[in-house]
């Protein structure tokens, strides 16, 4: 089971609709792993050959993926810098 495409693919969309409901990031680092080792098992060739042989292979492309996706999210989208808002009076008063 660990070497089919679909399997991944069903982990990646439970994770990501998981993200919905808990949005941190993790969740959506691990979808995008899982939807990236899917994606390679799908299309083929010598790297899902490769990947496929061996489920320590497999878990190990499926954790770099997951953080390298995290690591660019949380760069990209993720954190803000600078100051934060603060406000020093209620829209309510006069």
């Amino acid at each position: 089971m660990w070497g089919e495409w679909w399997a991944w693919m069903a982990a990646a969309l439970i994770l990501a609709v998981g993200e919905v409901l808990l949005p941190s990031f993790v969740l959506l680092g691990f979808a995008i792993g899982a939807a990236v080792v899917g994606l390679i098992l799908l299309v083929g060739g010598p790297l899902a050959l490769w990947l496929s042989a061996s489920i320590p292979v497999m878990l190990l492309a499926f954790a770099v993926t997951s953080l390298i996706s995290w690591l660019l999210l949380r760069r990209f989208i993720g954190l803000r810098y600078g100051p934060v808002k603060t406000f020093d009076h209620d829209i309510n008063d006069n």
